[in-house]
């Protein structure tokens, strides 16, 4: 799967596993369902994370083109996924911290 076939959401998320620098893994948990805000988006455009970009997500992290590891995990609405340095887990992944959250609010 390629790059220009995940959904906008997706690739929002995506965007954000990708900046592994001075060994820092990062990364991203969302929810299902999330909808950013327009002055939450600032400049940007706002961020949605539906079933279908979920669905892209794990497609794509299955059989993406670009020879990247990831590794995802839903419990419920809540999705995390990371993108693995040398293919491997970390031992201890409740050490590094969540680099971006799409969350919906608790009311």
């Amino acid at each position: 799967m390629e790059w220009s076939e995940l959904t906008e959401g997706a690739k929002a998320v995506l965007e954000q596993t990708r900046n592994i620098k001075n060994d820092k893994i990062q990364i991203v948990e969302f929810d299902v369902g999330y909808k950013q805000s327009e002055e939450e988006a600032g400049d940007g455009e706002p961020v949605s994370i539906q079933e279908e970009d979920y669905q892209s997500l794990k497609k794509f992290t299955a059989e993406n083109e670009y020879n990247e590891k990831y590794h995802m995990a839903r419990n419920k609405n809540t999705v995390k996924i990371i993108l693995l340095e040398n293919g491997k887990i970390p031992e201890n992944l409740s050490d590094f911290p969540v680099f971006r959250e799409y969350k919906i609010p608790e009311e």
